[in-house]
């Protein structure tokens, strides 16, 4: 079963950003990487701080406890100290608007 969440229109959402929406008690950080989509929850699997307040570098989101990095695409823990994956997400475009799918399976890297 899917449960599209609207995260923002395409126009206001550029390259190299990311937005954090809630839907069914999930946080979840949605990024834009030139165009593409791609969304993981939003807390760290080491420390379970909060990715959002970490800092985009290319295809990695860093965790700004212990600096582990994610990748934004595929959700794996690159680096110490996490060695668990980040839950990942559906992210699709409709009548130009980027909504990202808070119900779909777990989706482990």
């Amino acid at each position: 079963m899917s449960e599209w969440i609207d995260v923002a229109s395409v126009e206001d959402f550029p390259s190299g950003s990311f937005r954090l929406v809630t839907a069914n008690d999930i946080a979840i950080l949605v990024f834009n990487l030139n165009g593409r989509y791609y969304a993981v929850e939003n807390t760290c699997t080491h420390e379970y701080a909060q990715l959002s307040e970490g800092k985009l570098e290319g295809e990695h989101i860093i965790c700004p406890l212990h600096g582990a990095h994610f990748s934004v695409i595929t959700g794996e823990a690159l680096t110490a100290p996490a060695y668990e994956n980040l839950r990942t997400f559906p992210v699709r475009v409709t009548n130009g608007w980027l909504e990202v799918d808070a119900e779909a399976e777990w989706d482990i890297a």
